[in-house]
């Protein structure tokens, strides 16, 4: 991975149709912190991926002309979009302090869960559910060991931050 960092790469999981774009700012031996590239030319958040499953890592041509296009925009990554990643409580805690809501996925593509985090221990992941219509909707609770993405900073989670009443940010 040491030769991907502050580069736009691909990656692919062996139990996940889904594929992850986007700036290589950090990793350790369970999580990879990238500076997300959803599609075309955009950066959009930040995406933190659970190190399991992995089948590719890689670079093409394509993506590094994604990858000019993007620094030509001035887009680009700093130190500080460095954050801790040592386990899934110093990622989540940091997270909810720093953005307040973030976005949580287990191995299926087909729920991600938002919200703002109430409690975390090594049986269980609590957070403030977060609607679509930006409303806090209650408790949610998961396996931690489930949670294999977390995104935050996004287009998505910003706009539906501005709508959350002021008592409840």
């Amino acid at each position: 991975m040491e030769q991907y960092l502050r580069q736009l790469i691909a990656i692919e999981f062996t139990d996940k149709k889904e594929l992850f774009t986007g700036f290589l700012i950090d990793y350790s031996d369970d999580w990879i912190l990238l500076r997300n590239n959803p599609e075309d030319f955009i950066l959009d958040g930040f995406v933190i991926l659970k190190n399991k499953n992995i089948e590719a890592v890689h670079r093409d041509q394509d993506l590094e002309f994604t990858e000019k296009v993007i620094r030509l925009k001035g887009l680009k990554t700093n130190a500080e979009d460095i954050i801790p990643i040592r386990d899934l409580s110093t990622i989540l805690n940091y997270v909810n302090t720093k953005y307040g809501i973030f976005q949580i996925s287990k191995k299926s593509a087909k729920s991600a869960y938002l919200g703002k985090l109430i409690e975390l221990n090594d049986e269980e992941l609590t957070i403030d559910f977060l609607d679509i219509k930006g409303q806090f909707g209650g408790e949610l609770s998961f396996n931690p060991e489930k949670i294999r993405v977390i995104e935050f900073d996004t287009d998505y989670i910003n706009s539906l931050k501005l709508v959350i009443p002021e008592g409840q940010k």
